[in-house]
Protein backbone atom coordinates (compact mmCIF):
# COMPACT_ATOMS: atom_id res chain seq x y z
CA UNK A 1 0.00 0.00 0.00
CA UNK A 2 1.62 3.70 -0.83
CA UNK A 3 2.15 5.53 1.79
CA UNK A 4 -0.89 7.55 2.98
CA UNK A 5 -1.35 11.18 5.62
CA UNK A 6 -3.00 10.23 8.34
CA UNK A 7 -4.76 12.69 10.59
CA UNK A 8 -5.33 11.25 14.32
CA UNK A 9 -7.80 13.38 16.70
CA UNK A 10 -8.39 12.42 20.20
CA UNK A 11 -8.41 14.09 23.09
CA UNK A 12 -6.08 12.01 25.49
CA UNK A 13 -2.24 10.89 24.11
CA UNK A 14 -0.02 9.43 26.34
CA UNK A 15 2.55 11.63 26.25
CA UNK A 16 0.47 15.04 26.90
CA UNK A 17 -3.02 14.04 28.51
CA UNK A 18 -3.55 10.74 29.80
CA UNK A 19 -6.70 9.53 30.92
CA UNK A 20 -7.37 5.99 30.73
CA UNK A 21 -7.31 2.76 27.85
CA UNK A 22 -8.19 5.22 25.15
CA UNK A 23 -4.43 6.85 25.05
CA UNK A 24 -2.33 4.12 24.66
CA UNK A 25 -4.63 2.42 22.16
CA UNK A 26 -4.48 5.85 20.18
CA UNK A 27 -1.10 6.23 20.26
CA UNK A 28 0.52 3.33 19.81
CA UNK A 29 -1.57 2.63 16.36
CA UNK A 30 0.11 6.35 15.53
CA UNK A 31 3.05 5.09 16.03
CA UNK A 32 2.44 1.64 14.53
CA UNK A 33 1.37 3.25 11.32
CA UNK A 34 4.36 5.89 10.81
CA UNK A 35 6.72 2.55 11.92
CA UNK A 36 5.40 1.26 8.48
CA UNK A 37 5.72 4.41 6.38
CA UNK A 38 2.70 6.43 7.00
CA UNK A 39 2.45 10.17 7.40
CA UNK A 40 0.95 10.34 10.92
CA UNK A 41 -0.14 13.67 12.78
CA UNK A 42 -2.13 13.43 15.76
CA UNK A 43 -4.28 16.62 17.11
CA UNK A 44 -4.71 16.38 20.54
CA UNK A 45 -4.54 18.34 24.42
CA UNK A 46 -0.95 19.58 24.95
CA UNK A 47 1.24 22.89 25.26
CA UNK A 48 4.39 22.33 22.51
CA UNK A 49 4.20 20.69 19.06
CA UNK A 50 6.79 17.76 18.46
CA UNK A 51 7.65 14.51 16.92
CA UNK A 52 7.73 12.03 18.93
CA UNK A 53 8.22 8.10 17.30
CA UNK A 54 7.39 9.46 13.62
CA UNK A 55 3.92 10.73 14.87
CA UNK A 56 3.58 14.62 14.52
CA UNK A 57 1.55 15.97 17.52
CA UNK A 58 -0.32 18.59 17.34
CA UNK A 59 -1.66 21.08 20.62
CA UNK A 60 -4.78 22.63 21.48
CA UNK A 61 -5.92 24.02 24.71
CA UNK A 62 -9.40 23.95 25.14
CA UNK A 63 -11.59 25.41 27.50
CA UNK A 64 -15.33 25.13 29.06
CA UNK A 65 -17.27 24.34 32.55
CA UNK A 66 -17.91 21.24 31.51
CA UNK A 67 -17.35 18.15 29.24
CA UNK A 68 -19.71 18.32 26.80
CA UNK A 69 -18.80 22.53 25.61
CA UNK A 70 -15.02 21.29 26.48
CA UNK A 71 -15.13 18.75 23.86
CA UNK A 72 -16.77 21.35 21.21
CA UNK A 73 -13.89 23.56 22.32
CA UNK A 74 -11.25 21.47 21.70
CA UNK A 75 -13.01 20.17 18.31
CA UNK A 76 -13.09 23.33 16.87
CA UNK A 77 -9.46 23.97 17.97
CA UNK A 78 -8.41 20.67 16.28
CA UNK A 79 -10.14 21.69 13.24
CA UNK A 80 -8.22 24.57 12.74
CA UNK A 81 -5.04 23.14 13.33
CA UNK A 82 -5.54 20.82 10.93
CA UNK A 83 -6.17 23.16 8.35
CA UNK A 84 -2.99 24.23 8.58
CA UNK A 85 -1.35 20.87 7.85
CA UNK A 86 -3.97 19.74 5.21
CA UNK A 87 -1.79 20.73 1.88
CA UNK A 88 -1.33 18.48 0.52
CA UNK A 89 -4.54 16.83 1.91
CA UNK A 90 -4.61 14.48 4.51
CA UNK A 91 -5.92 10.51 2.57
CA UNK A 92 -7.60 9.55 5.94
CA UNK A 93 -9.26 11.55 9.02
CA UNK A 94 -9.34 9.05 11.97
CA UNK A 95 -11.43 10.11 14.85
CA UNK A 96 -11.04 8.28 18.42
CA UNK A 97 -14.63 8.16 20.97
CA UNK A 98 -17.69 10.80 21.33
CA UNK A 99 -14.73 13.64 22.42
CA UNK A 100 -14.15 14.91 18.71
CA UNK A 101 -17.30 14.27 17.52
CA UNK A 102 -17.80 17.95 16.33
CA UNK A 103 -14.47 17.86 14.55
CA UNK A 104 -16.01 14.67 12.38
CA UNK A 105 -18.95 17.15 11.68
CA UNK A 106 -16.95 19.83 10.74
CA UNK A 107 -15.00 17.26 8.20
CA UNK A 108 -17.42 15.18 7.36
CA UNK A 109 -17.02 15.63 3.38
CA UNK A 110 -13.40 13.79 3.45
CA UNK A 111 -12.63 9.76 4.07
CA UNK A 112 -13.43 9.44 7.45
CA UNK A 113 -12.86 6.54 10.49
CA UNK A 114 -14.65 6.75 13.80
CA UNK A 115 -13.67 4.46 16.67
CA UNK A 116 -15.46 3.80 19.40
CA UNK A 117 -13.40 2.43 22.39
CA UNK A 118 -16.38 2.34 24.26
CA UNK A 119 -20.30 3.44 24.60
CA UNK A 120 -21.75 5.75 27.03
CA UNK A 121 -24.00 3.49 28.01
CA UNK A 122 -20.93 0.89 28.94
CA UNK A 123 -19.11 3.13 31.04
CA UNK A 124 -22.04 3.45 32.59
CA UNK A 125 -22.23 0.04 33.70
CA UNK A 126 -24.57 -1.23 31.56
CA UNK A 127 -27.22 1.77 31.95
CA UNK A 128 -29.13 4.00 29.61
CA UNK A 129 -28.12 7.20 31.23
CA UNK A 130 -30.81 10.03 32.22
CA UNK A 131 -28.64 12.70 33.01
CA UNK A 132 -28.10 15.73 30.22
CA UNK A 133 -24.20 14.90 29.97
CA UNK A 134 -25.52 11.57 29.26
CA UNK A 135 -27.92 12.28 27.02
CA UNK A 136 -25.53 14.62 25.19
CA UNK A 137 -22.50 12.16 25.12
CA UNK A 138 -24.96 9.60 23.82
CA UNK A 139 -26.09 11.53 20.79
CA UNK A 140 -22.59 12.43 19.91
CA UNK A 141 -22.01 9.06 19.41
CA UNK A 142 -24.92 8.02 17.30
CA UNK A 143 -24.09 11.23 15.10
CA UNK A 144 -21.02 10.26 15.01
CA UNK A 145 -21.36 6.48 13.80
CA UNK A 146 -23.77 8.02 11.09
CA UNK A 147 -21.32 10.27 9.95
CA UNK A 148 -18.37 8.52 9.13
CA UNK A 149 -17.48 6.48 6.23
CA UNK A 150 -16.62 3.39 8.09
CA UNK A 151 -16.57 2.74 11.86
CA UNK A 152 -14.26 0.32 13.98
CA UNK A 153 -14.99 -1.35 17.47
CA UNK A 154 -12.67 -2.99 19.03
CA UNK A 155 -14.04 -6.18 20.17
CA UNK A 156 -17.08 -8.35 18.33
CA UNK A 157 -19.39 -7.64 21.61
CA UNK A 158 -18.40 -3.89 21.02
CA UNK A 159 -19.50 -3.77 17.48
CA UNK A 160 -23.27 -5.48 18.54
CA UNK A 161 -23.43 -2.89 21.26
CA UNK A 162 -23.21 -0.52 18.81
CA UNK A 163 -25.52 -2.00 16.34
CA UNK A 164 -27.97 -2.37 19.02
CA UNK A 165 -27.76 1.11 20.94
CA UNK A 166 -27.23 3.10 17.42
CA UNK A 167 -28.97 0.98 14.24
CA UNK A 168 -25.97 0.63 12.43
CA UNK A 169 -25.64 -1.80 9.92
CA UNK A 170 -23.64 -4.41 10.27
CA UNK A 171 -21.54 -4.06 7.36
CA UNK A 172 -20.49 -0.53 8.48
CA UNK A 173 -18.58 -1.79 11.28
CA UNK A 174 -14.73 -3.53 10.97
CA UNK A 175 -13.40 -4.89 14.80
CA UNK A 176 -9.87 -3.59 15.05
CA UNK A 177 -8.67 -4.77 18.52
CA UNK A 178 -6.58 -2.49 20.72
CA UNK A 179 -2.42 -4.04 20.62
CA UNK A 180 0.20 -4.11 23.11
CA UNK A 181 4.32 -4.28 23.24
CA UNK A 182 3.98 -7.37 25.14
CA UNK A 183 8.06 -6.75 26.24
CA UNK A 184 6.88 -3.70 28.13
CA UNK A 185 5.17 -5.76 30.99
CA UNK A 186 8.03 -7.86 31.15
CA UNK A 187 10.37 -7.81 34.34
CA UNK A 188 12.98 -9.61 35.99
CA UNK A 189 12.09 -9.18 40.05
CA UNK A 190 12.50 -11.25 43.11
CA UNK A 191 8.30 -11.13 43.48
CA UNK A 192 9.09 -11.98 47.12
CA UNK A 193 10.91 -9.10 47.76
CA UNK A 194 8.15 -6.76 45.88
CA UNK A 195 5.50 -8.44 48.12
CA UNK A 196 7.72 -7.68 51.11
CA UNK A 197 7.81 -3.80 49.84
CA UNK A 198 4.19 -3.78 50.64
CA UNK A 199 4.58 -5.58 54.24
CA UNK A 200 3.32 -8.98 52.42
CA UNK A 201 5.39 -12.21 53.33
CA UNK A 202 7.00 -13.32 49.93
CA UNK A 203 5.27 -16.37 50.37
CA UNK A 204 1.75 -15.14 50.45
CA UNK A 205 -0.30 -15.29 47.02
CA UNK A 206 -1.18 -11.74 46.31
CA UNK A 207 -4.29 -10.88 44.01
CA UNK A 208 -3.74 -7.72 42.17
CA UNK A 209 -6.53 -5.48 40.67
CA UNK A 210 -5.67 -2.28 38.59
CA UNK A 211 -8.31 0.07 37.06
CA UNK A 212 -10.33 2.90 37.73
CA UNK A 213 -12.46 2.28 40.99
CA UNK A 214 -15.86 3.07 39.42
CA UNK A 215 -19.05 0.75 39.22
CA UNK A 216 -18.18 0.00 35.18
CA UNK A 217 -15.07 -1.71 36.82
CA UNK A 218 -16.25 -4.01 39.78
CA UNK A 219 -14.08 -3.23 42.08
CA UNK A 220 -17.42 -3.43 44.72
CA UNK A 221 -17.73 -6.88 43.71
CA UNK A 222 -13.99 -8.04 44.35
CA UNK A 223 -14.21 -6.03 47.47
CA UNK A 224 -17.58 -8.59 48.47
CA UNK A 225 -15.62 -11.55 47.02
CA UNK A 226 -12.28 -10.40 49.22
CA UNK A 227 -13.75 -12.55 52.73
CA UNK A 228 -14.85 -15.12 50.77
CA UNK A 229 -11.48 -15.68 49.20
CA UNK A 230 -10.10 -15.56 52.62
CA UNK A 231 -12.24 -18.45 54.11
CA UNK A 232 -10.16 -20.74 51.73
CA UNK A 233 -6.37 -18.65 51.69
CA UNK A 234 -6.17 -17.24 55.03
CA UNK A 235 -2.59 -15.99 53.54
CA UNK A 236 -4.40 -14.39 50.62
CA UNK A 237 -3.52 -10.41 50.27
CA UNK A 238 -4.99 -7.96 47.60
CA UNK A 239 -3.09 -4.67 45.89
CA UNK A 240 -6.45 -2.89 44.35
CA UNK A 241 -4.71 0.20 42.99
CA UNK A 242 -6.20 2.70 41.49
CA UNK A 243 -8.53 6.28 41.70
CA UNK A 244 -12.26 7.01 41.38
CA UNK A 245 -15.43 7.89 43.34
CA UNK A 246 -15.93 4.43 45.00
CA UNK A 247 -12.28 4.39 46.57
CA UNK A 248 -13.16 5.67 50.26
CA UNK A 249 -16.39 2.60 50.14
CA UNK A 250 -14.41 0.44 49.24
CA UNK A 251 -11.36 1.18 51.95
CA UNK A 252 -14.53 1.67 54.97
CA UNK A 253 -16.13 -1.89 53.42
CA UNK A 254 -12.68 -3.66 53.66
CA UNK A 255 -11.28 -2.11 56.81
CA UNK A 256 -9.30 -4.71 58.99
CA UNK A 257 -8.84 -6.86 55.66
CA UNK A 258 -5.93 -7.59 54.34
CA UNK A 259 -5.95 -5.38 51.58
CA UNK A 260 -3.88 -2.18 50.29
CA UNK A 261 -5.23 0.99 48.28
CA UNK A 262 -2.24 2.12 47.17
CA UNK A 263 -3.82 4.86 44.76
CA UNK A 264 -2.41 5.57 41.15
CA UNK A 265 0.91 3.96 40.98
CA UNK A 266 3.75 4.36 38.19
CA UNK A 267 4.05 2.40 34.93
CA UNK A 268 6.90 1.16 36.74
CA UNK A 269 5.59 0.00 39.70
CA UNK A 270 2.70 -1.50 37.96
CA UNK A 271 4.96 -3.59 36.21
CA UNK A 272 6.57 -4.68 39.47
CA UNK A 273 3.16 -5.64 41.06
CA UNK A 274 2.47 -7.16 37.80
CA UNK A 275 5.19 -9.95 37.78
CA UNK A 276 4.73 -10.39 41.36
CA UNK A 277 1.10 -11.06 41.53
CA UNK A 278 -0.50 -14.96 41.82
CA UNK A 279 -3.88 -13.83 40.30
CA UNK A 280 -5.25 -10.68 38.19
CA UNK A 281 -8.32 -10.06 38.57
CA UNK A 282 -10.83 -7.77 36.09
CA UNK A 283 -14.52 -7.97 37.65
CA UNK A 284 -15.61 -5.23 34.93
CA UNK A 285 -19.38 -5.42 34.69
CA UNK A 286 -18.71 -3.52 31.51
CA UNK A 287 -15.48 -3.92 29.04
CA UNK A 288 -15.56 -3.08 25.68
CA UNK A 289 -11.76 -4.87 25.26
CA UNK A 290 -9.70 -4.97 28.21
CA UNK A 291 -6.21 -3.70 27.97
CA UNK A 292 -5.32 -5.00 31.53
CA UNK A 293 -5.88 -8.45 30.40
CA UNK A 294 -3.23 -8.00 27.86
CA UNK A 295 -0.84 -6.78 29.94
CA UNK A 296 -1.21 -9.54 32.42
CA UNK A 297 -1.06 -12.12 29.85
CA UNK A 298 2.17 -10.26 28.38
CA UNK A 299 3.83 -11.10 32.34
CA UNK A 300 2.55 -14.38 32.04
CA UNK A 301 0.25 -14.14 34.74
CA UNK A 302 -3.50 -15.42 35.00
CA UNK A 303 -6.26 -13.80 34.61
CA UNK A 304 -9.34 -14.25 36.71
CA UNK A 305 -12.23 -11.98 34.27
CA UNK A 306 -15.75 -11.13 34.69
CA UNK A 307 -17.56 -13.16 31.70
CA UNK A 308 -18.37 -10.16 29.54
CA UNK A 309 -17.74 -7.68 26.63
CA UNK A 310 -13.96 -8.09 24.97
CA UNK A 311 -12.61 -10.09 28.16
CA UNK A 312 -14.96 -12.98 27.46
CA UNK A 313 -14.26 -12.51 23.80
CA UNK A 314 -10.68 -12.84 24.18
CA UNK A 315 -10.03 -15.45 27.10
CA UNK A 316 -10.17 -19.36 26.25
CA UNK A 317 -11.71 -20.11 29.69
CA UNK A 318 -9.03 -22.76 31.59
CA UNK A 319 -6.98 -22.61 28.89
CA UNK A 320 -4.98 -18.81 29.15
CA UNK A 321 -7.57 -17.88 31.91
CA UNK A 322 -10.40 -18.46 34.07
CA UNK A 323 -14.15 -16.63 33.55
CA UNK A 324 -16.31 -15.64 36.38
CA UNK A 325 -20.15 -14.65 36.84
CA UNK A 326 -20.66 -11.00 38.05
CA UNK A 327 -21.38 -12.39 41.30
CA UNK A 328 -18.81 -12.19 44.85
CA UNK A 329 -19.15 -15.82 44.66
CA UNK A 330 -18.47 -16.89 41.71
CA UNK A 331 -14.97 -14.24 41.63
CA UNK A 332 -14.05 -15.76 44.91
CA UNK A 333 -14.59 -18.99 43.04
CA UNK A 334 -11.99 -18.51 40.67
CA UNK A 335 -9.16 -16.59 42.39
CA UNK A 336 -9.12 -19.63 44.78
CA UNK A 337 -9.11 -22.12 41.68
CA UNK A 338 -6.31 -20.31 40.25
CA UNK A 339 -4.41 -19.68 43.70
CA UNK A 340 -4.75 -23.72 44.10
CA UNK A 341 -2.31 -25.06 41.76
CA UNK A 342 0.39 -22.22 40.92
CA UNK A 343 1.80 -24.89 38.22
CA UNK A 344 -1.83 -24.20 36.17
CA UNK A 345 -2.04 -20.95 37.20
CA UNK A 346 1.69 -20.61 35.21
CA UNK A 347 1.02 -22.48 31.98
CA UNK A 348 -2.24 -20.50 31.49
CA UNK A 349 -0.28 -17.26 32.24
CA UNK A 350 2.44 -18.73 29.40
CA UNK A 351 -0.95 -19.86 27.04
CA UNK A 352 -1.82 -16.03 27.09
CA UNK A 353 1.46 -14.67 26.64
CA UNK A 354 1.35 -16.94 23.53
CA UNK A 355 -1.95 -15.62 22.23
CA UNK A 356 -0.53 -11.99 22.50
CA UNK A 357 2.61 -13.00 20.10
CA UNK A 358 -0.11 -14.19 17.78
CA UNK A 359 -2.92 -11.95 17.63
CA UNK A 360 -2.32 -8.47 19.84
CA UNK A 361 1.13 -6.90 18.71
CA UNK A 362 0.61 -3.73 17.25
CA UNK A 363 2.09 -4.38 14.04
CA UNK A 364 -0.79 -6.98 12.93
CA UNK A 365 -3.22 -4.54 14.98
CA UNK A 366 -2.17 -2.10 12.49
CA UNK A 367 -1.87 -3.94 9.77
CA UNK A 368 -5.89 -4.59 10.25
CA UNK A 369 -6.56 -1.09 10.69
CA UNK A 370 -4.87 -0.85 7.12
CA UNK A 371 -7.49 -2.84 5.68
CA UNK A 372 -10.22 -0.30 6.85
CA UNK A 373 -8.27 2.55 5.16
CA UNK A 374 -8.49 0.59 2.00
CA UNK A 375 -12.44 0.20 2.01
CA UNK A 376 -13.16 3.97 3.27
CA UNK A 377 -10.74 4.53 0.22
CA UNK A 378 -12.47 2.81 -2.52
Amino acid sequence: MESLKIAFFCWESIYSERIGGLSPGATYLAESLAAKGHEVHFFTRGSADRTIKGVQYHYVQPFANNIVDYSKSMSDLMVRRFRDFDAPAFDILHFHDWHVTEALHQLKDRTTIFTFHSTEYGRAGNQIGQWWEAKEISGKEWYAALTARRITAVSHVLKNEIMWLYNIPFEKIDVVSNGIYPEVYEAIIDPGRVKEAYGIHPYAPLVLFVGRMEYQKGPDLLARAVPLVLRHRWDARFIMAGQGTMKYELQQMLAGLPVQFPGYIPDSEYVRLLNASDAVVIPSRNEPFGLVLLEAWSARRCPVVADVGGLSENVTNFTDGVKVYLDPASIAWGINYVLSDPSRAAAYGRNGRRKVERHFLWSVVAGKMLDVYRKALQ
